[in-house]
C-alpha cells in the first residue's frame, strides 16, 4: 500500500483525479473538538485505493483544494462516525461537507444482530481483515515526516476499507427496507453536530 503524504493541502492535480466518491477520516490531538483539541491529519482514499494523508497548517487551517472536494455535491464522502470527523473538518477548515455516507450510522440501523459497530468489526465482517488499532493513541500533531510507518498504516487503514463496507451496508439497507430511515438519520446529523458544538453532548431525547 502506497501512502501519499502532503503538508497544508492536497495538490490540484490530485483533486482533479478524484471522482464519484472518496473515503475520509481524521486524526486529532484528542476527542474534545472544538473546545480543547486540534485537527491533526486528514486521510482520503479514492475509489481506486490511492491513499492521501494531509497535515493541515495548524495555524491557518487553509486548504482550499481539500475543501473543494468536501463541498462538492457530486462526490460522495464515506466516513465512519462522521459525527466527529465532519465536526472537526467543518470547524477547522471552515467548510460545509456535502453528500455523505456514514458507515457507523448505517451499521447501527441495519446490523441489529450485533452491538459491535466499530470500524474494526465492520472490516472483519465485510473484508475478512483484522485491524491493528494499537497505534491509535499517538501524537498525531508532530510533523508528518516524523510519523512512523505504523502510524501511517493505522491512519490509512481507517479509509482503505470504507468503499467496500459502504457497498455491503447499502445492500443490507435496501434489502431490509431501512434506507429511508438511514437517510433521515443522516439529515439529522448536521443538527447533532450543532448540538455538540453548542455544548449539548448528551442525548436530549432521554427522559
Amino acid at each position: 500500500m502506497k501512502i501519499n503524504k502532503f503538508s497544508n493541502d492536497l495538490p490540484k492535480e490530485i483533486v482533479a483525479k478524484i471522482k464519484g466518491s472518496v473515503a475520509i477520516d481524521t486524526e486529532a490531538t484528542g476527542l474534545k473538538i472544538p473546545e480543547r483539541d486540534k485537527l491533526s491529519l486528514i486521510q482520503l482514499c479514492d475509489g481506486s485505493g490511492n491513499v492521501y494523508v494531509i497535515q493541515p497548517d495548524r495555524k491557518t487551517y487553509k486548504a482550499p483544494n481539500l475543501v473543494s472536494i468536501l463541498e462538492d455535491e457530486k462526490i460522495l464522502k464515506i466516513g465512519h462516525f462522521l459525527r466527529f470527523d465532519k465536526n472537526a473538518l467543518e470547524f477547522f477548515l471552515k467548510c460545509k461537507i456535502k453528500n455523505i455516507f456514514d458507515t457507523k450510522i448505517a451499521s447501527k440501523v441495519v446490523r441489529t444482530y450485533t452491538d459491535q459497530h466499530g470500524l474494526k468489526n465492520l472490516v472483519y465482517e465485510f473484508c475478512n481483515k483484522n485491524l491493528d488499532k494499537r497505534a491509535g493513541s499517538s501524537d498525531w500533531n508532530k510533523n508528518i515526516n516524523e510519523l512512523t510507518d505504523k502510524q501511517l498504516e493505522y491512519a490509512a487503514n481507517d479509509v482503505i476499507f470504507l468503499h467496500k463496507i459502504k457497498d455491503e451496508l447499502e445492500k443490507m439497507l435496501k434489502r431490509e427496507n431501512r434506507m429511508e430511515l438511514y437517510k433521515n438519520c443522516i439529515t439529522f446529523l448536521d443538527t447533532r453536530i450543532e448540538l455538540d458544538q453548542s455544548g449539548f453532548k448528551f442525548d436530549i431525547f432521554e427522559h
